[in-house]
């Protein structure tokens, strides 16, 4: 005779409690995550968003987009969970998925060591897994980041243009950068991801303008014009703002993108 699953009532990191039984099927809707359970245990993932582009030949259905999921082809896949994230992910969305009876976790990551202890609870809380290795060298990675001497320098970090949107308060990339010598101009605004004029990002007093690939793809021909005169940092976005593996190399990434645009002030 087969035994019932047991059911265990985890609160999540937004601290709704989610009824969750044994895990075997996975869909994500954060690129992020994919990543990380790809890495950890890549035969849980049924379905990702369109979006999720680590590892490239991740054999899952694509549900659409993390904007956009397509809620029916979620529940058809019968997931035992569905990871989300609070910023990434529509409400109205999760809710429709919780409607249908479908078991969702929601991560809320605004800081590292956040992440961290996200990426902790996700994989070994709800879905019982073991501690990662690629998570212990993630820590360690960013335990000792390398940074310029000097103080830190005055910067803007652009992610999107028309409108120009920038980082501003509580932002995951900010506190990478951060720890990386970089001070953001706007870590203080009222906003998250404050729209500003760029006439107001040009007279700011930035010595540094940060152009991240994601969400708006930057490039060489496309962003620096905008700042004549200032120093640009093209870096990756996945190492800005993705949380998961790509975080054990995120500090040396980075930290020679800023170098190489951004030398120590004479």
């Amino acid at each position: 005779m087969t035994s019932a699953p047991v059911f265990r009532d985890v609160p999540d990191d937004r601290g709704t409690v989610v009824r969750i039984g044994p895990v075997r099927r996975v869909v994500s809707l954060v690129p992020s995550l994919t990543e990380a359970l790809a890495a950890t245990a890549p035969g849980l993932l049924v379905g990702a968003t369109d979006w999720c582009t680590h590892p490239a030949d991740l054999p899952v259905a694509r549900i659409g987009g993390t904007k956009n999921p397509d809620v029916a082809r979620i529940t058809a896949l019968r997931p035992d969970l569905v990871v989300a994230n609070e910023e990434e992910n529509r409400a109205v969305d999760l809710a429709a998925l919780r409607a249908a009876g479908t078991a969702v976790w929601v991560t809320e990551v605004r800081t590292l060591d956040q992440a961290l202890a996200s990426l902790d609870r996700l994989l070994t809380v709800a879905c019982a897994l073991p501690r990662p290795a690629w998570l212990d060298e993630a820590e360690r990675a960013w335990q000792a980041p390398p940074r310029p001497a000097g103080p830190p320098r005055p910067a803007v970090v652009p992610i999107w243009r028309r409108p120009w949107m920038v980082l501003g308060r509580d932002t995951f990339a900010g506190d990478l950068l951060r720890r990386l010598g970089v001070h953001q101009l706007y870590a203080d605004h009222a906003e998250r991801y404050p729209a500003v004029p760029l006439a107001e990002l040009r007279s700011c007093g930035a010595q540094l303008v940060v152009l991240p690939d994601e969400p708006y793809r930057f490039a060489a021909d496309d962003g620096p014009e905008a700042f004549p005169g200032l120093p640009a940092a093209l870096v990756s976005g996945r190492h800005l703002t993705w949380y998961g593996p790509s975080l054990a190399a995120a500090p040396e990434v980075l930290a020679a993108a800023l170098a190489a645009a951004a030398p120590a002030a004479d």
